[in-house]
């Protein structure tokens, strides 16, 4: 069933989202022979060397047409009887990530490495990635699904139900779609406790625990509603460069569904500023050499605890989770568009 629990609404929402993919997808490859040339001299002209315009495009082709033929194994799926099984709902997702990852590698030079594959054996595990762009939404759920062979149950936004394929795919499996705006929260957060119940072995819960992309817009208006609250804590978080302080009820909330899971937590590099449309535009076309760096950290749930301690040990957690991205960062070179500026040095004097 939908998350807003009308079939009806479903149904009117995919007669418009479906038939736009299909143009849209159908515009770009019928007029490739006519934008190609156009963007491509455009292009040579004002970045011969990177080819943004022209990279992008491309990308939007390969995108758009990942997302019909994934509707087309759905449907297949659903006119076979498979439609209700979650492995075969896994895989089909595990095939659409892979190739939205790999369009990124053959057309921006994107590379991956990943780090602490192994945090993820045993299962189930409660997995908390950093949330720093559009795309590191498919690179952590396909880092459970694909590398760690798992099924995942995630967290995702409502608003997302605008892409097809997370539309069908996702209300066909053991997911949720939050509603930020809930009138009533406490119904978000028995629904998340609801989907880790049960967790058995091969499963993973996955929630972005900063529950939206870093900027600094973001991060200085979530400290100000912090400090309404508990000043202490928005004090503390103010040291987070380039992480969002973290939201305590939902990972709370999971974590109580599934008692014996243990928590991975999970920072990337190489994808800083890529957090809004704008930023992807600027951000896929410089990709070509560049290596993105996915390391992953298993914390024992006997070193989690419960009730308000989780939030003291959820915010340390993330305080180092940012310190090793800071070092990361410095490390490779790399910059931060959406880092906090270092916080004021104390004179000596």
């Amino acid at each position: 069933m939908s998350p807003d629990g009308s079939r009806l609404v479903t149904i009117r929402r995919r007669l418009i989202s479906v038939p736009v993919l299909i143009l849209v997808g159908l515009a770009l490859l019928v007029l490739v022979p006519i934008w190609l040339p156009v963007v491509l001299v455009y292009d040579l002209v004002r970045a011969p060397r990177r080819l943004p315009i022209t990279r992008l495009l491309l990308f939007g082709v390969c995108w758009a047409w990942i997302e019909i033929a994934s509707l087309v194994r759905l449907t297949f799926a659903w006119l076979t009887g498979r439609a209700g099984s979650v492995a075969h709902m896994t895989k089909i997702q595990c095939w659409w990530a892979t190739c939205i990852l790999n369009a990124l590698r053959v057309i921006a030079g994107l590379r991956v490495e990943v780090e602490g594959l192994d945090a993820y054996d045993p299962s189930p595990v409660i997995v908390l990635p950093r949330h720093a762009s559009l795309v590191d939404s498919v690179l952590s759920v396909w880092m459970v699904i694909g590398p760690a062979g798992l099924q995942a149950r995630t967290v995702l936004k409502r608003e997302l139900l605008v892409d097809p394929c997370l539309d069908v795919a996702g209300n066909r499996m053991p997911n949720h779609f939050v509603d930020r705006n809930a009138e009533d929260p406490e119904a978000e957060l028995e629904a998340l406790q609801k989907m880790t119940t049960g967790m058995g072995p091969g499963v993973a819960g996955v929630i972005f625990a900063e529950g939206t992309r870093a900027n600094p817009v973001k991060r200085a208006r979530a400290l100000a509603k912090i400090a309404e609250r508990d000043p202490a804590r928005a004090e503390r978080l103010r040291a987070l460069r380039h992480l969002m302080p973290p939201r305590p009820a939902g990972s709370a909330a999971m974590l109580a569904g599934a008692p014996d899971a243990d928590v991975v937590v999970a920072w990337h590099i190489g994808l800083e500023g890529m957090d809004t449309f704008g930023g992807i535009v600027r951000g896929v076309p410089t990709f070509s050499g560049r290596t993105i760096r996915y390391v992953a950290r298993r914390i024992p749930r006997a070193e989690v605890p419960t009730g308000d301690a989780f939030t003291q040990w959820l915010d340390d957690t993330w305080l180092g989770l940012d310190r090793e991205v800071d070092a990361a960062l410095v490390a490779a070179g790399m910059t931060d568009p959406n880092a906090a500026p270092d916080p004021p040095t104390s004179d000596p004097a």
